[in-house]
């Protein structure tokens, strides 16, 4: 059973060619061979494939055909000097390209800027709430992630554990990006911890027994892996002065409890609710990259005020795994009120319904989900 991707490329391939990049297991794949069964694809994942190219790369061209209007490349980052090729074919040729990529280390190094603008970079994220529908199960979803062969798998656990392996040996080992492989799994476990938290260098580097300058290679690593990402900080309010330092989330649930080495969570621990916030950040991102929109940042005062996100400086977003939530867990959001910089000001919860708190409103996460798919506050 396929369930259908909110990600919206296929009007912009009849425009111009794209880059679509995700995680491994994210459903690249499984994307081009339903929504784009009639195009011709190159798999580099295929050895005979990788090898015929890699001989020849102008084959590409040579066997080009009329009825060729899309082109699919698929895992473009194995050989990142083809997109000499694919421009070649852009500029003589009426033919667009989906070039699908796991990694942006290699393109960022090597190939993207040989196309100058030429398609277009999207990203495709673990399922949404939007895409499951009512196969959409929060506890499920916070243990196991969103990535949709686990999500889907009768014995996810299993998955899960296959997929950090694989991370480790095909993405960091394959591409060399770093040759110390145990101080790299030292420094994954450790920043899996600090998922959703502001980083500290030098703590993470004493914590996992490694140089500063080398943990933020390996951070850089991580982002260019597409495992992680960073949130800027919102640094316009004017009644308290903001901080700068960025926080850092992994791109999935399950992937970064399992790095923690954690068993399942139960709800009401604290590492629970890290998760449920994590979880709404996918949401957030995701809903974001999809709807072409800007700007994902959160809020911290140096006096200590915090709101855990911002979008487009229209929303603020405060995540709170209670089903009370009091006034004291509003008091981040109230201070951001002040500034009087958003429209929207929203607290999501396990609260069963829905109440206005001094122009905040208090939102269950569901009815919060629903409304943020259905562009009710954009």
């Amino acid at each position: 059973m396929y369930i259908n991707r909110k990600i919206t490329i296929l009007d912009e391939l009849q425009e111009k060619s794209v880059f679509l990049l995700g995680p491994r297991q994210t459903g690249k794949s499984s994307f081009i061979r339903n929504k784009l069964s009639e195009a011709r694809v190159y798999n580099l994942l295929e050895s005979d494939t990788f090898l015929k190219l890699n001989q020849a790369p102008q084959r590409i061209r040579e066997e080009l055909t009329d009825s060729d209007k899309i082109i699919v490349i698929d895992e473009i980052q194995r050989f990142p000097t083809l997109l000499n090729e694919v421009h070649l074919m852009i500029e003589e040729h009426d033919v667009r390209f989906l070039l699908t990529g796991s990694s942006a280390r290699k393109l960022r190094r090597v190939g993207v800027n040989l196309l100058g603008g030429r398609a277009r970079m999207r990203h495709l994220h673990p399922f949404s709430f939007s895409e499951l529908g009512d196969a959409f199960d929060l506890n499920k979803a916070i243990n196991y992630g969103l990535l949709p062969s686990i999500y889907l798998s009768s014995n996810p656990e299993a998955d899960l554990n296959s997929y950090i392996g694989l991370y480790l040996q095909e993405e960091i080992v394959a591409e060399s990006a770093t040759r110390n492989i145990p101080a790299f799994s030292r420094f994954l476990q450790v920043a899996a911890l600090c998922n959703g938290k502001i980083i500290n260098y030098s703590n993470i580097a004493n914590d996992a027994q490694v140089a500063r300058t080398t943990i933020q290679e390996y951070f850089q690593i991580l982002k260019d892996t597409l495992l992680a990402f960073e949130i800027p900080a919102w640094k316009q309010s004017l009644k308290r002065k903001p901080i700068s330092t960025s926080k850092f989330y992994f791109f999935d649930m399950g992937v970064t409890r399992l790095i923690q080495n954690r068993a399942l969570l139960n709800k009401g621990s604290p590492e629970y609710g890290e998760a449920f916030e994590s979880y709404i950040c996918h949401e957030l991102k995701t809903f974001i990259d999809y709807t072409h929109l800007k700007g994902l940042n959160y809020w911290r005062s140096k006096s200590g005020f915090e709101v855990d996100f911002i979008i487009s400086n229209e929303i603020a977003i405060e995540v709170k795994a209670k089903d009370n939530v009091s006034l004291q867990d509003i008091k981040g959001i109230k201070a951001l009120q002040e500034e009087k910089k958003h429209k929207h000001y929203i607290v999501v919860s396990f609260e069963k319904t829905t109440r206005m708190v001094g122009g905040i409103q208090i939102l269950p996460w569901k009815i919060f989900l629903e409304k943020l798919w259905g562009r009710e506050f954009i």
